[in-house]
């Protein structure tokens, strides 16, 4: 993988590690609300991932068939996304505020949690 800093430009079309599909970046910070999956099948937990990702070249078919992953798990940039200035400072503030994420996903599991004592 190329040397850039971490949250690569929206748009961004990557191979992860052992990947066979190209899938392209759309969104930053995203915690998953349905089931996730790893290599080693379903998982449980609440957690955020650095980024969100769609299969390249199809796109979003179905809102279930979303990529959730971190950076490190980047093994090539095939194409970068649109840079801008704007995206320089939302990267600048993500990065600035990665000490919040672990208060943010217990946020969220604890959200999840009330609401499915609710039901």
């Amino acid at each position: 993988m190329d040397n850039r800093g971490k949250y690569l430009p929206l748009g961004t079309v990557v191979l992860l590690k052992g990947g066979k599909k190209e899938i392209m970046i759309m969104s930053y910070c995203i915690i998953p609300t349905g089931k996730l999956y790893d290599k080693n099948g379903e998982v449980s937990g609440t957690r955020m991932f650095d980024y969100g990702a769609c299969a390249y070249p199809e796109g979003m078919i179905s809102s279930d068939q979303l990529f959730a992953f971190n950076h490190e798990q980047i093994e090539k940039v095939c194409h970068l996304g649109y840079e801008t200035e704007e995206y320089k400072r939302m990267s600048k503030f993500l990065l600035d505020h990665e000490s919040e994420r672990e208060r943010i996903v217990n946020d969220v599991a604890a959200m999840k949690s009330k609401e499915k004592m609710s039901e």
